[in-house]
Formats: structure tokens, C-alpha cells, sequence
């Protein structure tokens, strides 16, 4: 049932991380998981992201149905920088090639873009409709509150700021000027990479 040569995924297909066309647009898979029902056929019951408007839909989808893949291509890009709520890219092999993606798009990886660093994008159907960030990365320290000798009383934290603008909960020794290792899925502090 190959139209176009295009592949055609069944219900078994729909694994957490593949990308499939829905109602003309790119779905990723979140979650997936079988339904057996008395009597009845099984059901996938589905967890899945649009790529292009970041909306998450729960869908139940019967045996029989078929998806077609999309052909979603990775490419390298920059990003520059944001202004009220638009975030600026560029095709980094062609610089004069730029673009913007809006903020509730891009979700929490908002928190951990900084200027003039590559990063991947999604290319569907010529376009770009959004962006992968490590799930690691490295970010310098701009502000964190002095560490005070004796002061346990917050269980050995403190609240800093990093390059990108988000806010990370780092241990005590963290300094203003150190570069920290965060967790971008979990925006947790990894570990210090370098001392200021």
C-alpha cells in the first residue's frame, strides 16, 4: 500500500520518538501504549506532540488504521536571539537565511537557548518547525547569591541565574563566573564543569 513510496507506519509502528503525519501535520510519539478489550479489537492509546504548534493530544487509534511517516529532515542551525516572544534563528551554513520561531512553540527549551550557539531543527516540507536542544549543555553563572560560611539552613542550595536567563537551583560552592552542567529536560544542576 505504498503511495508515493512514501512509508506507511500500522499501529505497531507508533513508538515513543517517531514521527508520523496526522491530519496533514507532524505528530511525534510521546507515549504509547496497547489496550486489549474484551470482545473487542485492540486499541493503541496515544500520547503526541504536533511539531509544528507544540500541542499535545491524547488519541486512541484502532488496529486497522495506517500512518503515513514523515519525512522530517535534521539540519543545523544558529540561534541569535529573542525579542518580545519571537525567537531568531539562522541556517548555519547561510547566515542571510533566517527565521523565528514563537515561544509557546519552543516550550521549556526556551530557558537553555543562548546566541550564536548550533543547535538541530526540524525541516517539514521545506520548513522549519522547530528545534532539538542536548539534553546536557553548559551555561556560565551570572548571578548567584554569596555562599555564607555556617549557612545550612536550605539544605545546601541556592537559586542562580545562568547565561540563558533560567533560573537553577545549584549547590552552595556554585560562584558567579563558574560554567555548570544543566539537565535541560529536568532543569536540574549536573555538575560543575568549571571554577570561575
Amino acid at each position: 500500500n505504498q503511495k508515493n513510496n512514501k512509508t506507511m507506519l500500522g499501529i505497531n509502528d507508533l513508538k515513543p520518538g517517531i514521527i508520523f503525519i496526522f491530519e496533514g501535520q507532524p505528530y511525534e510519539v510521546l507515549e504509547s501504549n496497547h489496550l486489549k478489550m474484551q470482545m473487542r479489537k485492540p486499541v493503541l492509546q496515544t500520547r503526541m506532540k504536533n511539531l509544528i504548534n507544540g500541542k499535545v493530544l491524547d488519541r486512541n487509534f484502532q488496529a486497522a488504521e495506517s500512518f503515513e511517516e514523515a519525512e522530517i529532515e535534521r539540519v543545523k542551525v544558529d540561534y541569535l536571539y529573542h525579542h518580545r516572544g519571537e525567537f531568531w534563528f539562522c541556517d548555519s551554513a547561510d547566515r542571510s537565511k533566517r527565521f523565528q520561531l514563537v515561544e509557546d512553540l519552543l516550550g521549556d527549551k526556551k530557558y537553555y537557548l543562548k546566541p550564536n550557539t548550533t543547535i538541530d531543527a526540524f525541516r517539514f516540507n521545506g520548513e522549519i518547525i522547530n528545534i532539538s536542544i542536548p539534553i546536557k549543555m553548559e551555561f556560565k553563572v551570572v548571578e548567584a547569591p554569596p555562599n555564607i560560611k555556617g549557612n545550612t539552613a536550605q539544605g545546601g542550595t541556592k537559586i542562580a541565574t545562568i547565561e540563558s536567563g533560567a533560573q537553577v537551583s545549584v549547590p552552595l560552592f556554585v560562584e558567579v563566573g563558574d560554567t555548570v552542567r544543566v539537565n535541560t529536560q529536568s532543569g536540574e544542576y549536573v555538575e560543575r564543569v568549571q571554577k570561575s
